[in-house]
């Protein structure tokens, strides 16, 4: 097939028994498959898929690898030209797959490009995981065109036109597959949250470009696996923003020094982070940002620094935070 659309549920039969039938019937006159790859959900989600959905192909791994691992064996068991990584608790509009296979046909240097992603739940809002595209600012904080910190722009038309971009949003991400092979797909130390940003940005180390089509939309409901105030997604977001400096920041900044200095920096900013949720009585919170960097110690693994001719676009020069909080924008 040309294209494989991919989901990869743990537990969320009831996203499954809403969305699919939306995002079936949106690829049936496209050289197009969904498939759903179970991360040994523990509710009814497989059973729903053999008894609703029998015709969809279905992969059941053996344990839940994460958002990483689940999909790096996942997508190892499937041939197509193009993947597309989906999230269960996204609605597809009727022609949302078309335009990001066209631009990936017309536009060779493109590895990885995805929609707009929008709120369900206020459609005329983005959606906080990628709204428009995702960049970074020095010190490694994600935001987008759309969104900065808790700050959720009204779609107005305002980024409607293609963007080259750091990162788009695992929720929706549509990548070449030969490109994931050769990169050797997600970084499974991550488990879940940031791998797409590392996984972009290592694209465009290499020369590829990272885009947003925004002729396609989706709207994401997001939180569907780990909500918001859950201590163990601080954790993984606080752990993985320092494994995706250490992954990129070397061949980015042509120094180890230069990128340990940096990430040093971030973790003294991550250090004051944990100090505000403690005097805030977060003792849960404080105690996921003192175990990311546990955890961050453990994993780290710096390796040589690759010849880079290549400057990634999307990183922010400044810090991003301020102007999240003082400035407003």
């Amino acid at each position: 097939m040309k294209t494989a659309v991919v989901i990869l549920n743990y537990n969320t039969r009831d996203y499954l028994s809403k969305f699919l039938p939306g995002l079936l019937a949106s690829c049936q006159d496209l050289d197009a498959q969904v498939i759903v790859a179970d991360n040994a959900s523990t509710d009814d989600s497989v059973q729903l898929m053999k008894t609703v959905f029998p015709d969809v192909p279905l992969i059941r791994l053996d344990q839940n690898y994460g958002f990483t691992g689940g999909y790096n064996r996942a997508l190892a068991q499937i041939e197509a030209d193009y993947y597309v990584l989906i999230n269960s608790d996204i609605e597809v509009p009727r022609d949302w797959l078309k335009p990001l296979v066209e631009w990936m046909d017309s536009h060779p240097a493109c590895g990885a490009c995805g929609p707009k992603l929008l709120s369900y739940n206020q459609r005329d809002t983005f959606e906080y995981a990628g709204a428009a595209g995702g960049l970074i600012d020095r010190f490694g904080y994600p935001f987008c065109r759309g969104r900065i910190m808790q700050k959720v722009e009204t779609d107005y038309g305002q980024y409607d036109q293609a963007a080259n971009v750091l990162w788009v949003s695992g929720a929706c991400l549509m990548v070449r597959a030969g490109l994931w092979k050769e990169l050797g797909g997600l970084d499974d130390r991550f488990f879940a949250h940031m791998e797409e940003i590392d996984l972009c940005w290592r694209m465009q180390l290499r020369g590829w470009k990272v885009t947003v089509v925004p002729q396609s939309y989706v709207y994401h409901i997001g939180g569907g696996t780990l909500p918001n105030e859950s201590p163990f997604k601080l954790r993984l977001n606080f752990r993985n923003n320092l494994l995706l400096l250490e992954n990129n920041l070397p061949a980015t900044l042509g120094s180890h020094f230069k990128a340990r200095v940096r990430i040093l920096e971030r973790m003294c900013l991550d250090g004051m982070s944990a100090l505000v949720y403690l005097l805030k009585g977060r003792r849960d919170f404080f105690k996921a940002v003192v175990q990311a960097h546990m955890e961050y110690r453990k994993l780290r693994k710096p390796g040589e620094i690759p010849v880079n001719p290549y400057s990634p676009e999307g990183i922010y020069k400044g810090w991003i935070v301020p102007k999240g909080l003082f400035e407003k924008k």
